[in-house]
């Protein structure tokens, strides 16, 4: 009887689209790339349908000029990550993006319910090893926005929670603001 090691492949951002292109994932699979790992995005609840709705609604009066809001859109992020945050605000114009997903952002937005320890963790370190600006959680299960600030590469320095009336001007364009009212449902 011999031992057979098991071995965990790490996929890489070109694998994972030639797989996407060659048909490998069925076109209703709804599935990002982290850190080499494909998972399956769950069904989204009509809570957080509406609360991504109104997360878009809310960044586009905020940023009017100057970028792109996108909603479950995927991000180049390093060799081996394509998240499709639920909100992503990016610099320029929807048709800088034609030819490449964006590989950076002012601001990205998850709206959590099921996935709150995932996004508070994994998608955390994520984003902040790729010196997003800033990252907010619109977390559901207990009604309020936690902001993350000040990447270092590993993780955010700085953290703040926002509840229902508190009010907040993202780092890209602090002379708008916007409220937890507008973001949750």
């Amino acid at each position: 009887m011999t031992n057979t090691a098991l071995v965990h492949h790490r996929w890489s951002r070109s694998e994972y689209e030639r797989m996407a292109v060659a048909g490998v994932f069925a076109p209703e699979d709804r599935l990002e790339l982290i850190d080499g790992e494909i998972w399956e995005i769950t069904p989204q609840s009509s809570l957080h349908a509406t609360a991504v709705r109104k997360a878009e609604e809310a960044l586009r009066s905020v940023f009017e000029e100057g970028f792109d809001v996108r909603v479950q859109l995927p991000m180049a992020l390093g060799p081996d990550s394509e998240p499709e945050p639920d909100v992503a605000v990016v610099p320029g114009h929807l048709e800088d993006y034609r030819d490449a997903h964006p590989c950076r952002a002012a601001l990205v937005v998850e709206i959590s319910d099921s996935s709150l320890d995932y996004d508070r963790s994994t998608k955390a370190r994520l984003y902040a090893a790729n010196d997003i600006g800033e990252y907010w959680i619109v977390n559901l299960v207990d009604s309020h926005i936690v902001i993350y600030r000040q990447s270092d590469g590993g993780e955010f320095r700085q953290q703040m929670m926002l509840g229902i009336g508190d009010s907040i001007s993202p780092l890209a364009n602090p002379d708008e603001e916007t409220t937890a009212t507008d973001l949750l449902p």
